[in-house]
């Protein structure tokens, strides 16, 4: 499955800088407003020792990684959702994403050229405003259009217009949709509108070297934010980050040492991004390739194979499974059937995190 993910933030936060440390891009870094003009887009690999745990033990010609689109889209400002600065093509961007990364600046000093000051919480008020303004106006459009439909008395379209007055009232007292309890039926009527704060989201909190944990008072400050509002965050340095990608690998390596560094700043954003959608990982492994699949969590097996091609779904007959941690202890597939850790699962089967998995399909 495709899985993609938009950075955004008010002008000069970092997160351009960000964008290109975790993707490698050459997104046009610079200290003023809508440097980052049109989307730069990215697939990024995601991180997996995994991988290399089982290229180690299985003979292979190819290793191909889990990816993720990161979009990073134009500074937004307040009046965005009117069309200030690049606010209609920004707002327009995000509604393709599966969840939105927000940065905002907690570290100090004077490197970004702002006028206010450092402030993370009223950054975000901006922005989720915004988005919130953004999609009051496309929910009361979808409301207008059902107004005649209502009067013929049909019950789907009734069920619609409770939803969309629901959403509605959130909207107008500045809420975001997903801090609302919502059924499953009323997600299938918000779903056509491609609403940007029913997403899931993911504060970047763009810190200084000598913070890298993020314990400042701002990080504390969007942490709590995060907390209350049923999101998540994560302290990344862009500027070290952006340093280390620039490095060749001997250098990294000593320099992650020196700082006591354990892990690049991407690994930490992914795992917080497969969380915050309900993501997992299970592996194919044979003669021609080692390759990692995204699913999401409680995902069935026939669901998985249909991940490598929608013809799978409906061709499984069963799978065969070990783990990534069995093929670590015994070393080889032969000796884990020896040892009567290969498992045979039928259509039933739910999908567990580290499987690698044999399919086996009719015609």
């Amino acid at each position: 499955m495709s899985v993609s993910c938009g950075i955004v933030g008010l002008p000069n936060v970092g997160k351009s800088t960000i964008f290109s440390a975790l993707s490698e891009a050459k997104a046009e870094v610079g200290n003023f407003p809508f440097c980052t003009i049109d989307p730069n887009t990215a697939i990024v690999e995601v991180p997996d020792q995994r991988l290399f745990e089982i290229h180690s033990r299985i003979n292979t010609q190819k290793v191909i990684p889990a990816v993720v689109k990161v979009v990073d889209i134009a500074g937004l400002v307040k009046g965005a959702s009117e069309g200030e600065g690049m606010g209609n093509k920004f707002l327009s961007n995000i509604k393709e994403c599966d969840a939105v990364m927000q940065v905002v600046r907690c570290f100090g000093g004077e490197k970004v050229l702002r006028d206010e000051a450092i402030d993370p919480l009223s950054d975000i008020e901006i922005i989720e405003m915004e988005l919130a303004l953004a999609d009051l106006a496309t929910v009361e459009r979808n409301i207008d259009r059902l107004a005649k439909k209502l009067r013929l008395g049909d019950k789907e379209v009734s069920s619609q217009h409770e939803t969309f007055v629901k959403a509605q009232a959130i909207l107008a007292d500045g809420y975001q949709l997903r801090s609302a309890d919502w059924k499953s039926d009323e997600l299938a009527h918000l779903k056509p509108m491609f609403l940007m704060t029913i997403k899931p989201m993911l504060y970047v909190a763009n810190v200084a070297d000598d913070d890298l944990d993020g314990e400042n008072e701002w990080c504390q400050a969007v942490a709590k934010h995060a907390a209350e509002h049923n999101c998540q965050w994560i302290p990344i340095c862009g500027d070290l980050e952006l340093e280390l990608r620039n490095l060749d690998a001997e250098d990294r390596d000593m320099f992650m040492e020196d700082l006591g560094v354990a892990e690049l700043g991407l690994g930490r954003l992914i795992q917080s991004v497969y969380k915050l959608l309900g993501l997992q990982t299970y592996f194919t492994a044979g003669e021609k390739e080692v390759r990692a699949w995204t699913i999401h969590q409680g995902d069935s097996a026939p669901v998985a194979a249909g991940v490598i091609h929608t013809d799978f779904e409906k061709q499984f007959i069963r799978a065969e499974v070990y783990s990534v941690d069995d093929l670590v202890a015994h070393e080889s597939e032969q000796a884990i059937k020896a040892a009567g850790k290969l498992r045979t699962e039928g259509r039933d089967y739910q999908m567990r995190e580290s499987d690698i998995v044999h399919f086996l399909l009719g015609g």
